[in-house]
């Protein structure tokens, strides 16, 4: 059973100028003189939907949505393939969050987010922990290239004809070669038959990783809008491609900065695309966090998956 709130819509609304030709879409939604918290979606590149604003109590949150850049609502639009990522690193976007907290006049607000979401939620909140006052994420990842290295090959071991398409979709590859990378490249191709090839293949991937919790009824990455699924794919193998910008293991060594951030931790046993000893490490270096496994959730989650985030977001509301 759904235990989300019921669907809202937001009160406020606009773009706000981030520098370098670009510009970040938000929404505030529930009670303006509510807790403040900012959801922080995933992808990167996928924006966020309504239903996200329905994980909060609506009397007693401030919800702040936005669109990271180039994706969502949020312009330039990185599926225009003449849309240059060169000022969309894991560094702007966190510039970008501090831009909007400070436009919102917001001193501290709770983090909220799930699989790249937790990663950027992490990275913002040690750069700025007197910002950040609770955080609850679902699907923890760190973007260690160990982690993106995983879910573009190591879990090919349970989808080994899938994988093997995945792999044949960027031509000159060896198995053990850099995929991520081949496919960031095919992505920007001149040639927009190969750009449209390799954005259909990387999300029939995608799709196939989550299959077991789909049972193949739905494919949530190539359902998508063909302009969304664009820019999603731009953005992911060009995040991927860098590793995010990030040293390995950098989230989970500074963790010690989380000091006194009270943070849930909301992960599936049945994750193959990030699996939980992630979560179990964070959780570890991190001890004011709680980590909650969901024995028969994967990354997408469950309802009851969604039953604890609503229900450690409402803890949080209630302190």
């Amino acid at each position: 059973m759904d235990e989300r709130y019921p669907p809202i819509e937001p009160y406020d609304h606009g773009m706000l100028d981030v520098g370098d030709g670009n510009a970040v879409y938000w929404e505030a939604c529930g009670n303006p003189d509510g807790k403040p918290a900012l959801v922080v979606h995933g992808g990167p590149g996928s924006g966020y939907g309504p239903n996200a604003r329905r994980f909060f109590d609506p009397e007693r949150y401030r919800v702040i949505l936005f669109d990271q850049r180039n994706c969502g609502r949020s312009t330039p639009h990185a599926g225009d393939p003449a849309v240059d990522l060169r000022h969309n690193t894991t560094d702007h976007l966190i510039a970008d969050m501090e831009r909007l907290r400070a436009h919102l006049g917001v001193d501290r607000w709770l983090l909220h987010g799930g699989s790249w979401g937790s990663t950027l939620i992490l990275a913002y909140a040690q750069r700025h922990p007197e910002r950040v006052s609770e955080i609850v994420i679902n699907a923890v990842t760190t973007t260690r290239r160990f982690e993106i290295d995983w879910l573009y090959r190591g879990v090919g071991r349970f989808y080994p004809e899938q994988w093997d398409r995945f792999l044949a979709g960027a031509p000159g590859t060896p198995r053990d070669g850099d995929v991520v990378g081949a496919y960031a490249r095919l992505v920007n191709d001149p040639d927009p038959a190969v750009r449209d090839r390799a954005v259909t293949d990387w999300c029939a991937w995608e799709d196939a990783v989550v299959s077991n919790e789909t049972k193949g009824a739905t494919n949530p990455y190539g359902d998508r809008p063909s302009t969304a699924r664009t820019a999603m794919v731009r953005i992911c193998s060009h995040y991927f491609a860098h590793g995010a910008w990030l040293a390995e293991g950098q989230l989970l060594r500074d963790a010690h900065r989380l000091a006194g951030i009270p943070g849930v931790l909301v992960h599936g046993r049945l994750d193959l695309g990030g699996p939980l000893d992630t979560a179990w490490q964070l959780h570890a270096a991190w001890p004011d966090s709680e980590l909650i496994v969901v024995e028969e959730a994967g990354h997408l989650g469950t309802d009851e998956t969604r039953r604890l985030v609503v229900a450690a977001l409402d803890r949080f509301a209630a302190g």
